[in-house]
């Protein structure tokens, strides 16, 4: 591990550094996304299209699973590191690894034996059930691997290797990208092709961070006699993974209700939605790389008790994060309709999509905050404020809005539901910041401060 990064680097240097890698990792996978999109698009086939779009909470609950152990673990590594306590969070690394293998076995079993009702929950029915059908399928077998790869991409970065967590994601990746036309139009498979593409680049990203982390790692384990943890450091890890994966479940909540207000207006409202979220992921994808490529600065300089290099991280992680969702939002804004007609021609769509493409672009410099301080919350370990922001954006204030707002505005108020709990989670952060956040620009004991 580069301590010198960690603890005397300049801190733009620093954040650049861990951050960079991490953002291309997600523009490499929003890549993947777009282009996921794109084929599936091309069928210019709507039930299809709309079947994949019912699917996304099923990927995104997989990842939130992921998360329990990669950002959990990551957070009490980070701390242990810079404790200088290497050989718990060796153990750490071992116990989060295990942990992630066994969590996906039971959930490739539970998705298969409940798959009809799971899938007459997301709203699969009629033209688009088959189609949702076939992608559920082979994403449900491939949910180890997915769960998998969130675990050693979040704990290499503990060790400074940022970079190797990078090749890692990328390539896998690639795969994806490459097989996707191979499978959808080649072997004709459809949405179920463009499933097993997916599936097989998440094994590719899991043996070649393994490998990396065999090979190049010199504080994280693969070892299966390493992982036994401390009561307490369990419950570290999942006081602060449960609140982090709950923002990936909240999101798959998301979709869940947007999509089936959506339903009654028909296949071309939920399509058009699921395009305009995937463009939106553009912007989404970078912030959440900027602001959680931080986190094992964040997380080192709380463990260390270095609150003034705290402050400096976190002032930092705001200008660049805030300042990057404004100018990308503006630039997005302006060509709306012709990015959505990239994916589909239908007049419908596009009206419709470039609309909901626009009021979900509109507030991402509020989604800017919550992220910089959800990463503040998860690095220091506060779970409370963390837990907050998690059931936040996409899970309490969006159910709320999209409560009240479609009685208001009818149509309009589903789609503009998303920018409301936008702000409203935004305006949540700042109050819990200045309530406990403040604890961290102190000097205040590590088990006091944020308190």
């Amino acid at each position: 591990m580069e301590e010198s990064l960690f603890e005397r680097a300049p801190v733009p240097r620093a954040y650049f550094k861990l951050a960079l890698p991490v953002v291309c990792s997600m523009v490499i996978s929003l890549v993947y996304n777009m282009v996921d999109t794109f084929f599936v698009a091309q069928t210019q086939n709507t039930s299809l299209v709309a079947g994949v779009s019912l699917c996304v909470p099923i990927f995104s609950l997989l990842i939130a699973l992921g998360d329990i152990f990669g950002l959990g673990g990551s957070s009490v590594i980070s701390r242990l590191f810079g404790q200088k306590e290497e050989q718990a969070g060796r153990r750490v690394s071992s116990f989060c690894l295990y942990g992630g293998i066994l969590c996906g076995l039971v959930v490739t079993t539970l998705m298969l034996v409940f798959q009809s009702p799971i899938l007459s929950l997301l709203g699969a029915s009629g033209d688009t059930l088959p189609h949702a059908a076939d992608y559920y399928f082979y994403l449900a077998l491939g949910a180890p691997l997915i769960i998998v790869s969130l675990i050693p991409s979040n704990l290499m970065r503990t060790e400074g290797m940022a970079v190797e967590s990078m090749i890692g994601s990328i390539s896998g990746s690639v795969v994806n990208i490459i097989l996707d036309p191979v499978f959808i139009f080649g072997l004709d498979m459809g949405a179920a092709g463009a499933a097993i593409a997916t599936v097989l680049g998440y094994l590719v990203t899991d043996v070649v961070l393994l490998w990396m982390v065999y090979r190049k790692s010199r504080k994280l384990s693969l070892s299966w006699r390493e992982m036994r943890i401390t009561g307490r450091q369990t419950a570290d890890i999942f006081a602060i993974g449960i609140p982090a994966s709950i923002s990936n479940l909240m999101q798959s909540l998301s979709v869940i209700l947007i999509n089936r207000q959506l339903t009654i207006y028909g296949t071309d409202q939920i399509a058009a939605m699921g395009i305009a979220m995937k463009v939106n992921m553009i912007v989404m994808l970078i912030m959440v790389g900027l602001a959680f490529g931080a986190q094992p600065l964040i997380g080192y300089s709380w463990g260390a008790g270095n609150w003034k290099r705290l402050r400096q991280i976190i002032r930092f992680d705001l200008m660049v994060v805030v300042g990057f969702s404004v100018v990308s939002a503006l630039l997005l804004l302006l060509f709306s309709p012709q990015i959505i007609t990239i994916f589909m021609e239908q007049d419908s769509v596009i009206s419709a999509g470039s609309l909901m493409l626009r009021c979900l672009l509109v507030t991402t410099p509020f989604v800017g905050i919550t992220l910089v301080f959800t990463t503040l919350f998860q690095a220091a370990g506060k779970a409370i404020p963390a837990f907050l922001l998690s059931i936040g954006r996409q899970g309490v204030m969006l159910a709320l809005c999209l409560w009240i707002l479609p009685l208001l505005l009818g149509y309009y108020g589903i789609i503009t539901a998303q920018a409301a709990a936008d702000v409203l989670t935004a305006v949540i952060a700042l109050l819990l910041y200045l309530r406990v956040g403040r604890g961290a620009a102190s000097t205040q004991p590590a088990e006091t401060a944020l308190s």
